[in-house]
C-alpha cells in the first residue's frame, strides 16, 4: 500500500509527541521495512527541517532528513499540483496541495491525525491507530 504521510505523523515520531509517538513510530518502522511505500510531500520535507531545526539545532535537523529521505519517497510539488489544489474546497491550501502530491505519486491513501482537515479528499484518509488496524489484518 503507497501512503502519504503528513506532516503531524512524521513529527508525532520525530519528537516523540505523546500519546501520539508509538502509532507514528510503528507506521515509520512499517515504511522502513518495506511493509508500506512511504511517501513525503516534497512541502512536508522542508516544514520538517524547519520544525526540527528550531526544536534541535541544524545538524541534527539536517541528520534526520537525510534519515527520512532514506525511508520515504518523495511526492513531487509542481505547478500542476498547485495549481489543482487552488481548485480544490479545502479550507487549507496546503493540505490541498498534499492531497495533490499524493495522487500525483499514485498514493491509495493519506495517513494523518487531522483527518477533517481532509473531508473533501477523493483519498481515502486513515487516522494512525486506524491504518494499524488495517495493515495488521492484511499482513495477517
Amino acid at each position: 500500500m503507497r501512503i502519504l504521510f503528513d506532516t503531524n505523523v512524521i513529527l508525532d515520531g520525530l519528537l516523540a509527541r505523546q500519546p501520539f509517538a508509538a502509532d507514528a513510530a510503528k507506521l515509520m518502522a512499517m515504511a522502513e521495512r518495506k511493509v508500506i511505500d512511504g511517501l513525503l510531500c516534497a512541502t512536508t520535507i522542508t516544514t520538517l527541517y524547519y520544525i526540527l531545526a528550531k526544536a534541535t539545532n541544524d545538524a541534527l535537523a539536517r541528520a534526520r532528513i537525510t534519515s527520512l529521505l532514506k525511508l520515504f519517497d518523495s511526492a513531487a510539488v509542481n505547478r500542476s499540483v498547485l495549481q489543482s489544489a487552488l481548485h480544490l474546497p479545502f479550507k487549507d491550501y496546503e493540505d490541498a496541495v498534499l492531497h495533490e502530491a499524493a495522487q500525483l505519486a499514485g498514493a491509495e491513501a493519506i495517513v494523518t491525525r487531522n483527518g477533517q482537515d481532509f473531508r473533501q479528499a477523493t483519498l481515502r484518509i486513515y487516522p494512525p491507530g486506524e491504518l494499524l488496524a488495517v495493515l495488521s489484518v492484511s499482513d495477517e
